[in-house]
């Protein structure tokens, strides 16, 4: 008897021993899997992107606003930087603990009437690993108000809005981390194949919500793409909303967005902004602010 019971105690023991080291083991397949996926750069990204300079592209814009259509220009500004994760700002000096990041700052000019609109937004994207973007922010001036809007990737994403509509005065959110639309122009510079598709939670860029005043949240989007010709055309629709967003950027490294369409209802119409590219140029434009530096701003055709 004896016997029998130490024998019991034995296969019991053994196996425990099995089942605790087989969810061990998967554990441990499930880190390695994690810490392993790997986003693939394209063999010339730091040539192109590390050499001093940033890309800077202008585009003739019609822009849709109060229910008629505007001339403008755009401009989008890629360049990459070390940005300190804490403090949640361009970093001043070498750091171990700073992160590489695409910062993409995007302008638009335009006037409507009689009186003129400046937008600019900038989204902080890190490069090395498929993360949250750390850092988004939105203005807009024109001759009602000044409009700002900043995300910090906290917890949450933690957002502070000001605005001179009494609806939309001081006040701070904490929201869900999904997806930003603002990002997705960073990541497909990037790695344009690991782009999401199909159905998602999307929070929109922040030009929309503010200009359009509505709810900062994330919403239901149908995500596709679709190849024609040299380009690609990355579709975002957003059915609550009944806005359309289509980026055109070329299939080929390193991946330069040649237009866009936005596509929403206003006033009770469809309408929809343009952009088309004038120029692509590489330039270190930070150093170029004296009075004989024009040239590089004259080809762009601003």
């Amino acid at each position: 008897m004896k016997y029998s019971v130490k024998i019991s105690l034995s296969i019991i023991t053994s196996l425990l021993f099995v089942f605790c080291s087989n969810v061990n083991s998967k554990k441990d397949v499930r880190k390695t899997e994690k810490n392993t996926t790997n986003y693939e750069k394209h063999q010339s990204f730091n040539n192109y992107w590390y050499n001093g300079q940033a890309e800077i592209s202008s585009y003739k814009l019609t822009q849709a606003r109060y229910g008629d259509i505007y001339k403008g220009t755009a401009v989008n500004i890629f360049v990459t930087e070390d940005f300190l994760p804490k403090k949640q700002v361009k970093a001043d000096y070498k750091d171990e603990k700073n992160i590489a990041v695409l910062k993409l700052n995007s302008t638009k000019k335009y006037v409507t009437g009689i009186y003129p609109y400046s937008l600019m937004s900038s989204t902080f994207t890190p490069i090395n690993y498929h993360e949250k973007s750390l850092k988004i922010s939105f203005s807009a001036q024109e001759w009602c108000g000044n409009t700002f809007v900043q995300l910090n990737n906290k917890e949450n994403f933690e957002i502070d809005y000001h605005s001179y509509f009494e609806s939309n005065a001081d006040r701070k959110l904490s929201i869900e981390k999904e997806i930003l639309e603002n990002e997705l122009w960073n990541q497909l510079r990037v790695s344009p194949e690991n782009l999401p598709l199909g159905n998602h939670l999307i929070i929109p860029s922040f030009e929309y919500l503010a200009l359009n005043h509505q709810k900062i949240k994330s919403y239901k989007a149908e995500v596709s793409i679709k190849h024609v010709g040299n380009l690609s055309n990355y579709t975002i629709y957003y059915p609550e909303l009944k806005r359309t967003l289509i980026i055109k950027f070329s299939k080929e490294f390193p991946y330069t967005i040649e237009g866009w369409e936005e596509i929403f209802f206003q006033r009770g119409k469809e309408l929809k902004t343009i952009a088309e590219k004038i120029k692509t140029i590489k330039s270190a434009y930070w150093g170029k602010n004296k009075t004989t530096d024009t040239e590089e701003r004259k080809s762009l055709g601003l």
